[in-house]
């Protein structure tokens, strides 16, 4: 298997693009007949068409730093009166989690490192990434953090290897430290899943990514995506449940959500979800990947039993034009609600105008975006 890494290959995607010509549309465009009206009518309440102009929350560029080069993968939440973001920071070797608090979910502080990487020989000694904390599953509810036995339950994904998401990697089950306050320090499981396991199928014998978990009817549903051994390989999203977060049983329907037809937005990711519930409906935010343009966008897939998806076929956030901070990709999606507006927050790449920031050399500038409905 080629060693080519996710960035690399996203760039490579686009760069192979922007030589063939103008790009061809690709809004709105499906693979399956119209949505049942419930789904339309949730899906108008998710569209947020107002860009920040800025980032929300950028990279220290500050060598040393646990985000010196590139903050990514947010989740927002709320405690007593505050908003918080945990986010992963890459500092040249790898992730590290921190964690940033807002009063108005717009201005964002940080508060610095909530997860360092491990000692050596451990499955984080090189990447520490938490991407979720269990929650309120209501979209549109209070986006307070659940407990479990006292404590809170997260879920990361470790790279075995330095560098930018270099080699497959393992997701494992995190759990607060009941004698810190609250959410501010983790103790970290072995990994619960892996692509060598016995039951792990091709679609994901390439790697893990990103995962997200909810809890419904004493249940744990985890959703993560992964990719094929293929170069260029594709993402896609799959589903393991536990009733105990610690025997996890993988889904035969895996991968739940799959890569669209040729020529489609998301012919080659369906990656990194954001489940959640509207009512009766899942609502699932995840990012896709087109082959015709290399263009990272995020899209959003309903189902009323957490197994059974369908995608909506349209693009919720979009690439800016050149000189925007969202010209190259606009991916890994978190969303919070609050006083009947919607909060799209994105991973916002862009070409960096200066090859130096700070004391730090950069080819890109990669930190949180957000659009509001």
């Amino acid at each position: 298997m080629s060693q080519l890494r996710r960035r690399d290959f996203l760039r490579i995607t686009a760069g192979a693009f922007a030589g063939a010509g103008a790009a061809p549309t690709a809004h709105a465009l499906r693979e399956n007949p119209p949505m049942p009206d419930d789904y339309a009518d949730l899906l108008a309440r998710l569209r947020t068409p107002h860009k920040y102009p800025e980032l929300v929350l950028e990279p220290s560029f500050k060598s040393g730093e646990y985000d010196s080069l590139a903050v990514d993968c947010p989740f927002v939440f709320r405690h007593k009166r505050r908003y918080y973001m945990t986010h992963i920071g890459f500092d040249g070797t790898g992730y590290r989690t921190g964690i940033a608090w807002s009063k108005d979910l717009a201005k964002w502080e940080k508060e610095g490192l909530i997860l360092d990487r491990g000692g050596a020989g451990s499955p984080t000694e090189y990447n520490a990434a938490l991407t979720w904390i269990v929650r309120d599953n209501d979209l549109f509810g209070d986006g307070t953090l659940k407990k479990f036995d006292g404590r809170y339950v997260g879920t990361y994904h470790a790279y075995p290897r330095p560098g930018y998401e270099t080699g497959p990697a393992e997701i494992g089950i995190a759990y607060s430290n009941a004698r810190a306050r609250d959410f501010q320090k983790w103790n970290l499981k072995e990994p619960s899943l892996r692509a060598t396991d016995d039951d792990a199928a091709d679609w994901e014998r390439g790697g893990l990514y990103k995962s997200c978990i909810v809890e419904h009817d004493d249940t744990f549903y985890m959703f993560y995506n992964a990719k094929t051994v293929d170069s260029p390989w594709i993402e896609q999203i799959g589903l393991a449940t536990s009733t105990d977060l610690k025997n996890w049983e993988r889904h035969p329907a895996n991968p739940v959500v799959r890569v669209g037809a040729k020529g489609l937005f998301d012919d080659t990711f369906c990656s990194d979800p954001c489940v959640l519930r509207a009512g009766d409906i899942w609502v699932m935010f995840f990012y896709t990947l087109s082959a015709a343009d290399g263009k990272a966008r995020d899209s959003v897939a309903f189902s009323r039993d957490l197994i059974h998806w369908e995608k909506s076929g349209e693009i919720l956030i979009e690439p800016g034009p050149e000189g925007t901070i969202d010209s190259r990709y606009a991916h890994k999606p978190a969303v919070f609600f609050k006083d009947g507006v919607l909060y799209h927050y994105y991973c916002a790449v862009a070409p960096a105008p200066e090859k130096r920031r700070g004391d730090v050399e950069i080819s890109e500038v990669r930190g949180i975006g957000l659009a509001v409905s």
